[in-house]
């Protein structure tokens, strides 16, 4: 993999930059689309690429671990054969949902012991079964397994919590080291950045991760609660660490709002579920502002979705419609309102990127950020 930063923002730390990896090349800052399951949920491949955009999706260890199971992928021939998707995949370790599961798993030394929320059956991961799970896989980029903390976290918790973390890296990497890619496309670790909202703990772990001189780095823990400017706190002090010639991946962020904000901290890459989750549920972001489609004010509102907007399904159907087809539960109405968020979201950051190139992304930020924040 190669990252080579194009250009930078006079006014921020934001900057331009392109990652190419073995399935192609990411222009930064961007956004991936979560495809937990080896899906989006509601786009079909067609819809990502054209309407959407998308220059590379995320899939998730854990789910596809557990079903269909890693022998069907490996036997596919790995997930991008798989799910018929040739652009570059980043795989998540599965620690964040093993979090979720806090009533479900059990952390140790060794690694996780949980019980998968389909059938109740136990499993294990480890630093190094994860990294043999994700080179079946052959994801492009691979996360190394980290325990994110909740919050609020006491400081003795984030304390051991990140101490383990990084055990985890040093096993992560040495069988990271010890084995080959699968199928003739080089894949990249990215260590994860923990600590809770403590600053010396973030800087420690900053140090940690900055050491392994892996391809690209992670920051993890964040967005999980805690108020928006705790988060950009510890982005700046860990981006002051971070080297600046690889890529940093801000996980789980976030609101229009938050990449913005983290984009001009030097955040180059970002995932979250919002687009596709709070679209199925009626919300909608647009460069004007959050619509809730379900609101009475847009019954008989006949203008496009977005007449403004960057794909063809956000100026072909009107807000009448789709909110007829979100109340309505039709999975039409799903699949409009996924796409067309996924499409702001991709242009969000394309635009970023335009506006770095061309040194005003500072003041265009400041400006767009009322707008996307306001409810219309």
């Amino acid at each position: 993999m190669e990252f080579e930063i194009k250009s930078r923002d006079p006014g921020s730390s934001a900057r331009a930059g392109n990652i190419v990896t073995g399935h192609g090349e990411i222009p930064t800052p961007i956004f991936m689309p979560v495809g937990t399951a080896g899906t989006v949920k509601g786009v079909m491949k067609r819809d990502l690429e054209d309407e959407v955009g998308a220059r590379i999706i995320l899939g998730n260890t854990y789910h596809l671990y557990l079903r269909p199971g890693i022998e069907t992928i490996e036997k596919a021939g790995g997930l991008h054969r798989f799910i018929n998707w040739n652009r570059p995949i980043l795989t998540d370790s599965g620690g964040y949902q093993v979090f979720s599961l806090a009533d479900n798993r059990k952390i140790s030394e060794n690694g996780v012991n949980f019980q998968s929320h389909i059938d109740g059956s136990k499993h294990t991961f480890t630093p190094e079964n994860v990294i043999d799970i994700q080179r079946i896989m052959g994801s492009d980029i691979m996360m190394a397994l980290d325990e994110c903390t909740p919050y609020p976290c006491v400081y003795k918790y984030a304390k051991d919590s990140m101490e383990l973390t990084h055990n985890w890296l040093d096993r992560g990497v040495k069988k990271y080291n010890e084995t080959t890619s699968r199928y003739g496309s080089e894949q990249m670790l990215f260590p994860i950045v923990q600590g809770s909202i403590y600053k010396d703990l973030r800087k420690k772990s900053a140090e940690k991760i900055a050491q392994a001189n892996l391809p690209g780095n992670a920051i993890g823990g964040l967005s999980v609660g805690e108020p928006a400017e705790e988060m950009y706190a510890m982005i700046e002090v860990v981006n002051d660490i971070l080297p600046e010639s690889k890529p940093r991946y801000l996980m789980g962020v976030g609101t229009p709002a938050n990449i913005l904000e983290s984009i001009a901290l030097g955040v180059d890459m970002f995932d979250c579920v919002m687009p596709t989750r709070n679209g199925r549920n009626g919300m909608l972001f647009t460069n004007n502002g959050i619509i809730n489609i379900k609101n009475n004010k847009w019954k008989n509102d006949f203008s496009p979705i977005d007449p403004d907007g960057s794909c063809e399904v956000s100026r072909q159907y009107s807000k009448a419609y789709l909110r007829h087809l979100i109340i309505a539960k039709e999975i039409t109405g799903a699949e409009i309102a996924s796409i067309h968020n996924l499409s702001f979201y991709l242009w969000l950051v394309k635009e970023s990127r335009n506006r770095i190139i061309k040194g005003e992304f500072s003041e265009w930020k400041r400006n767009m950020i009322k707008k996307v924040s306001q409810r219309l």
